[in-house]
């Protein structure tokens, strides 16, 4: 495959994967409550949800063997991936406000341009500054631009450490394992980490497990949460890898910032809010970001 095909893919599968999960951000605040659901209980299904369908269609593709020095590699990188990326935000962002839990994330493609460039050696250049920049102004327009501070609840700085021990924690991983990226395919990677994490949470997440009324759930909570597992966490992730194949963490952690590009688009289509000069900046300016950081060429990769 030639480079600017490598480069395409990776686009397309990283914008494909960060559009679903901006889809996800509605979907899961839309269940949360019902029959007794918690954010501790989604994480659950959507670990627990992910490994099982990981690991049926692992039935169905090439059998990978995996030494047991990358099993440990792949349990490490679960942890940054998965439990300590996505535990530590649902709780944040009980915790404090979304106001404050959705600046917080804006770190995120900032602390993986500087992991970069300390761990892989790729340069920092006046591209990147200016596109991680652009896209974070875009970002966090749309963040602090759509809500009212009177109905968001106080501010936490447990719930903001723990938002950006997020953003942490997923750089990492994004710069830490591109050897198992390029090993292994995502069916391999996926089925393993998702199995890890779903051990790992299910005792902290077995009373809001039990808690729920599963009885009282309708049809509409069912379709939704197939959702949240089967497009918002088995799809992203099966996608996430290949992207990592072909593109450089820098140009990963930008398309970070379309989540709140794609969740304000959803709110719109759907009523709950509306498309104003504000909304149409800040989308500008998170892809222009996006753009500027991959005409920044590093001396590998795409």
């Amino acid at each position: 495959m030639k480079p600017t095909e490598k480069s395409f893919r990776g686009h397309a599968v990283i914008a494909l994967a960060y559009t679903v999960f901006g889809l996800n951000i509605p979907a899961v605040k839309s269940i949360i409550g019902e029959g007794g659901i918690t954010g501790l209980a989604v994480t659950f299904y959507r670990m627990a949800g992910a490994a099982v369908l990981f690991w049926v269609v692992s039935a169905f593709v090439r059998r990978e063997r995996v030494p047991l020095r990358d099993v440990g590699a792949i349990f490490v990188a679960s942890l940054f991936c998965i439990l300590l990326n996505q535990t530590p935000f649902i709780v944040g962002v009980s915790l404090t406000s979304p106001i404050d839990a959705g600046v917080i994330t804006t770190l995120t493609p900032m602390i993986t341009m500087v992991l970069a460039a300390i761990f892989l050696r790729e340069p920092i250049t006046w591209l990147k500054v200016v596109g991680v920049g652009v896209g974070a102004v875009g970002a966090l327009l749309l963040v602090l631009g759509g809500t009212s501070g009177a109905a968001m609840g106080g501010s936490s700085w447990l719930g903001n450490l723990l938002c950006a021990l997020s953003s942490l924690s997923f750089s990492i991983y994004l710069v830490g394992f591109k050897r198992l990226f390029t090993t292994y395919g995502p069916v391999t990677l996926m089925k393993w980490m998702f199995l890890f994490a779903a051990l790992m949470t299910l005792p902290l997440c077995w009373h809001d497990i039990a808690a729920v009324d599963y009885a009282a759930l309708d049809w509409s909570v069912w379709a939704r949460l197939g959702f949240i597992i089967g497009g918002a966490t088995f799809l992203t992730f099966f996608l996430l890898p290949i992207g990592q194949r072909y593109l450089r963490p820098t140009v990963l952690g930008m398309y970070g910032y379309l989540q709140p590009v794609v969740a304000s688009l959803v709110a719109v289509a759907l009523g709950m809010d509306s498309f104003g000069i504000t909304k149409g900046m800040a989308t500008v300016l998170v892809f222009a970001g996006v753009w500027l950081v991959t005409q920044s060429r590093a001396r590998s990769g795409f």
